[in-house]
């Protein structure tokens, strides 16, 4: 067993650095599966970070826009504190060296995207912000020397005392190695889960692990059902797949069918800036087509995309495609995901000891369709508010008769990782039904048997809750859609969900079991 460590941060993304920047002078260890700066999927962030900076924007007109896009699931106390504390940590970020976009006068350079009304995204380069956020961070973790960094270890379960709260995590190293990392206080950061998808903008390590550690812990878990497909991955068969910028078509870029075409207008009539879900929808249904689905800068961008969207460019550019001549092949991928660990406006967790903040929690910001570019919002502003919670508390008791919750889950084969990754494309992806999901199920359960005592892998079991939970509701919302259920009910709800005995248990939004 390792030394006791005070609070302990898993994850080395935006919400996991920035969370241990903030609690200097407290001291906290963060762990990593790769070196730092290396495997976050917050580097590949393209948009930016939203904000209500602009003189005739505000807090209220940014919460009012992410209720609006959530489609009656998002909780707007929760809107409202992200939208008013967004500023405030855009000036953070510009202390610790993100050098945002600015316009000649020297404000911030403000784009706008799909669902809001008001240009109000801060970018680095056009289309660099996460890489250079994560940059300024990383430089700035380096130099704390309040933060320790352990890199090359993966959190494998949650370790709980006698008593039942949180106190730590058993971890692997690259030679298969298992320890226990006790601490006083637990943060999972540890990014969503489109690795389970075959066509994703994520890492593929990123398969929802600290859902399953948090399930099994007896952790109350949300809205599973819900994630998000970025409607323009750049389609050209690589893994993960690399991203065209909704800012494109916030600069005007059209999607346009293989004869030249544009077909938005047919689906929406926000045309390219409708939300996310209506756009991917449309899209997904263009690229299944023989018209197939393009992204057409020319006439927005022409020559420019090469300096004012350098990652895309690029990207194109290296599958043989030149964005300023040709359109750019696009299919919907798997971008993020809504849901996640329950947590309060403060991070906590339902267990003791433990918190969650970025991507694998679920605080209600997001409700069934994420606004854009309010990932990374949502990230620094519950990393703040948990820090700040943190660095004045006194540190709790240790207890040390610790348990693995459970035990400890076999990864799953590669040849098994690509059938449900093609699986959970096919049947759990952009549009779903009960006999593509019922499906998915009993091959779910089925897989799970040619295991060890039938103990589902962490990334079967993720699968198999969101399954359960794309089954449970039976209606079209956000970026769940049915096609056998294709309207949305009359009341709409967020989904909850805790481990029982013999599976999963929903329960009703007052949280009793149904």
């Amino acid at each position: 067993m390792s030394e006791r460590t005070d609070i302990l941060i898993v994850g080395a993304g935006l919400a996991g650095l920035f969370l241990a920047l903030r609690l200097a002078p407290r001291k906290c260890t963060v762990i990593c599966p790769a070196p730092l700066g290396q495997a976050a999927s917050s580097a590949w962030a393209q948009g930016g970070l939203a904000a209500a900076l602009a003189p005739d924007d505000s807090p209220d007109n940014h919460a009012a826009d992410t209720v609006r896009a959530g489609d009656g699931l998002v909780d707007p106390v929760t809107a409202q504190l992200i939208a008013e504390a967004g500023p405030l940590r855009v000036r953070d970020l510009i202390e610790l060296g993100v050098p945002f976009d600015r316009t000649p006068e020297g404000a911030l350079a403000l784009s706008l995207e799909a669902a809001h009304s008001h240009p109000r995204v801060a970018r680095v380069a056009g289309d660099l912000a996460g890489k250079a956020i994560m940059q300024a961070l990383t430089d700035a973790v380096m130099a704390a020397e309040h933060i320790t960094v352990l890199d090359g270890l993966k959190a494998v379960a949650l370790l709980k005392s006698d008593a039942g709260s949180v106190q730590g995590i058993a971890t692997q190293d690259g030679s298969g190695n298992i320890d226990q990392l006790p601490a006083n206080e637990t943060i999972l950061c540890t990014g969503g889960s489109g690795g389970l998808f075959r066509i994703t903008t994520n890492p593929r390590e990123s398969r929802g692990d600290a859902l399953a550690m948090a399930y099994e812990a007896g952790a109350l878990l949300s809205d599973l059902e819900f994630v998000q497909f970025h409607p323009t991955a750049i389609d050209v068969d690589r893994d993960p797949a690399p991203l065209a910028s909704e800012a494109l078509r916030g600069e005007g870029a059209k999607l346009i069918n293989a004869d030249g075409t544009g077909f938005m207008e047919r689906y929406d009539p926000m045309g390219e800036l409708a939300p996310r879900d209506r756009v991917a929808r449309a899209v997904h249904i263009e690229a299944l087509s023989d018209r197939k689905a393009f992204l057409d800068t020319r006439d927005a961008l022409g020559d420019e995309i090469e300096s004012h969207f350098p990652t895309v460019f690029g990207a194109c550019m290296s599958a043989g495609i030149d964005p300023r001549v040709a359109p750019i092949p696009v299919a919907p991928a798997a971008h993020y995901h809504m849901g996640g660990i329950v947590t309060d406006l403060w991070g906590r967790t339902s267990l003791k000891g433990l918190s969650a903040c970025g991507e694998c929690s679920s605080t209600g910001a997001h409700g069934a369709n994420r606004l854009a570019s309010n990932s990374l919002l949502e990230a620094v502003v519950f990393a703040a508010r948990i820090a700040d919670r943190l660095r004045d508390e006194p540190a709790p008791e240790a207890d040390d008769l610790l348990t693995v919750t459970g035990r400890i889950a076999p990864d799953l084969s590669p040849e098994d990782l690509q059938e449900l990754r093609i699986r959970m494309e096919r049947d759990c992806g952009v549009v779903r039904s009960a006999e593509g999901l019922s499906s998915l199920r009993d091959w779910i359960a089925e897989t799970s048997k040619s295991y060890e005592n039938k103990l589902l892998p962490r990334a079967l079991r993720v699968a198999d809750l969101m399954v359960h939970s794309a089954l449970r509701r039976e209606e079209s919302r956000g970026g769940h859609y049915r096609s056998d259920f294709p309207e949305a009910g009359h009341a709409p709800t967020r989904s909850y969900l805790c481990k029982g005995e013999t599976g999963p248990i929903f329960l009703d939004p007052e949280l009793k079991a149904i």
